[in-house]
């Protein structure tokens, strides 16, 4: 039994204890809090409430926000009416109720016998802003929560200035690492730059409750940036605060604070929110081959558009910008008086354009195999890997044991050192996991492959590695918006034909 199921059934505890209590203060038998489903009839009748609210403590999450309701009702029962008392009662339900249910000099009232209570209009509105505030923090911690694309990497499936909502009870919503927090900002308060929106006075382990659905092969998923952990308050996560320290040096990211700024760390919660498709699930083996990705050995089959680079020649006459346009071709640079450009072209918009008649040829734009690029993972000149031709590599999967050496050590050491939190170390050719000397590795957590649809402008997996599945927040599953940022409102800034749609 882990750290998180301990703390909540000690919390249980007390809140059943408080309203045993409760119950006999109000002239039932405290016992019947123990009956599931009857329970819930005792409270509603104890507060006077209808029975139709018994409806809405059945649908799941929402039943939480009800929960909260029927704990200020039991409040006013013992005539706790101020507005500290009732934050007080909602805050700390499994304290607060223990302390009425045993104190001698807490006595229950029947509501239906007690004097109204006359609350000034400011109450009234603050009472109405508390609850609000508390009924969309739990929807969107627990069921769905809107999120907007800044990026390109997910073009042409995901557009940037796409407003979509994301699903938390897809594959269940996991508890808050740092619950205390600004409610509806991520990581920093509103008109300021760098302070913190959360403490971590209080920091819960990971915790994910049961969803609807495993995650699977192409789902387009939120999750916390892997790489974010540690970063730069001038470059935030932009570009990796590791991918810094590669190219410069630790000590020059460190020291440079005027162009580097402070170096911080964020919990997995606050961590910036991307956004990709899951190629690899746990236990897949990912292979790419001139740009063209293999899930244990089969090509990929993506609902979605992928884009690729193409270099593109002409007869000398430039590409009419209209017609790129026509073509929802955005990323172009022209590379040689017109007669050749270099773009990122979804199938549909290739084949079209090679119709042309000025266009002479398309031809994709693919790194050559053992051409390593430095910034891909795994960082090590023993795998001379580059995003068009990378891997093979298996992506972990919890409880699987692996034999574990010098050159695989690499694809690894982030997972056993960082996500999972062993001491590790490498010393004289040997490896040490928590002091002792091993050649194998069995993973705690299940990982996941993540890349954009945008194939040549993604900073994905092929970037950073893993996901760990602590990590994951939710399925993206629906688009209510679509705004161009490049125009204006009379000028077609929204994308009528891209409103309401669901993701694939």
């Amino acid at each position: 039994m882990n750290l998180y199921m301990i703390i909540t059934l000690f919390f249980l505890l007390l809140f059943f204890a408080g309203l045993w209590g409760i119950f006999e203060k109000a002239g039932q038998k405290g016992w019947k809090i123990l009956i599931p489903f009857y329970n819930f009839f005792i409270w509603l009748k104890i507060i006077k409430k209808p029975l139709w609210w018994y409806l809405f403590i059945l649908v799941p999450f929402i039943n939480v926000f009800v929960l909260l309701l029927m704990v200020v009702e039991v409040l006013k029962c013992f005539r706790k009416h101020g507005l500290l008392e009732q934050a007080l009662g909602v805050l700390f339900p499994f304290f607060y109720l223990p302390y009425l249910a045993f104190s001698p000099h807490e006595h229950y009232s029947d509501p239906e016998k007690q004097p109204p209570v006359k609350k000034s209009a400011l109450r009234e509105w603050v009472d109405a802003i508390i609850f609000a505030v508390i009924a969309a923090s739990i929807i969107r911690i627990f069921l769905i929560e809107a999120y907007t694309i800044p990026t390109s990497s997910m073009e042409k499936t995901l557009l940037v200035g796409d407003y979509l909502f994301v699903s938390k009870i897809s594959y269940g919503p996991k508890v808050p690492n740092t619950p205390i927090a600004f409610p509806f900002v991520h990581h920093t308060l509103p008109l300021t730059r760098e302070t913190k929106s959360y403490l971590e006075w209080i920091k819960l382990p990971y915790y994910r409750f049961p969803g609807m659905s495993d995650i699977k092969n192409m789902d387009v998923v939120v999750f916390n940036y892997p790489d974010g952990d540690t970063l730069s308050t001038k470059l935030q996560s932009n570009i990796s605060y590791y991918q810094l320290c590669r190219l410069y040096g630790r000590n020059t990211v460190w020291n440079n604070r005027e162009y580097f700024g402070e170096i911080i760390a964020r919990p997995v919660d606050k961590r910036e929110n991307f956004i990709k498709r899951c190629i690899g699930i746990p236990g897949d083996t990912i292979t790419i081959i001139d740009s063209k990705v293999l899930i244990n050995g089969k090509p990929e089959q993506n609902p979605g558009k992928r884009q690729f680079k193409y270099l593109i020649m002409t007869d000398g006459t430039p590409i009419n910008q209209k017609n790129l346009q026509k073509l929802d071709i955005t990323e172009n640079i022209a590379t040689d008086n017109n007669e050749a450009y270099e773009m990122t072209l979804s199938e549909e918009a290739r084949v079209k354009l090679s119709q042309y008649p000025n266009i002479r040829s398309i031809e994709p734009v693919i790194l050559p195999k053992n051409e390593r690029d430095p910034n891909i993972f795994p960082f090590d000149s023993a795998f001379p890997w580059n995003v068009d031709n990378f891997g093979p590599v298996w992506v972990p999967k919890k409880g699987i044991t692996i034999p574990l050496t010098v050159h695989n050590l690499p694809l690894y050491s982030r997972i056993i050192d960082v996500f999972e939190g062993n001491d590790l170390a490498v010393r004289d050719g040997k490896i040490y996991i928590n002091g002792k000397e091993t050649n194998t590795y069995t993973f705690k957590m299940n990982y996941y492959w993540m890349m954009g649809d945008n194939r040549h402008n993604s900073a994905d997996s092929r970037y950073w590695g893993f996901v760990p599945e602590d990590h994951v927040v939710g399925k993206a599953v629906f688009v209510w918006l679509s705004l161009d940022p490049a125009r204006t409102l009379l000028d077609g800034k929204i994308r009528w034909k891209k409103l309401l749609r669901t993701v694939k």
